[in-house]
């Protein structure tokens, strides 16, 4: 029990903390598509540039993304691709919640009428 419960809390402290900001995950989602620098997702995300490399830094102590220099550039890509398949099983678990709660709005609403 107590491995499990160190399991979650470092869980929790890596992963699901780096993940507690939707503009984080935006990055995420971009930079599954190709590398970008930090100007590029600024502009991708229509965020400020400082914002975004605050987010960077996060993701980067949780190793969510590296960084790799190119000249002058530093582009950002994902350090590994199943935290989107993580993000999209989420995404579809909430679809369907939201979907099972509006269908009982719809019965409650059809059983006031």
């Amino acid at each position: 029990m107590n491995d499990l419960r160190s399991e979650i809390h470092r869980l929790h402290a890596e992963i699901c903390s780096g993940l507690a900001d939707p503009t984080r995950i935006l990055i995420l989602y971009t930079l599954h598509q190709k590398p970008h620098n930090v100007s590029e997702l600024a502009e991708a995300l229509a965020v400020p540039q400082p914002t975004v490399s605050r987010h960077l830094k996060v993701l980067r102590e949780r190793r969510m993304v590296n960084a790799n220099r190119a000249g002058q550039a530093v582009y950002y890509s994902l350090t590994d691709k199943r935290v989107i398949e993580a993000l999209d099983l989420l995404r579809a678990v909430l679809a369907s919640n939201l979907q099972g709660q509006s269908e009982l709005a719809e019965s409650v609403q059809q059983a006031t009428h």
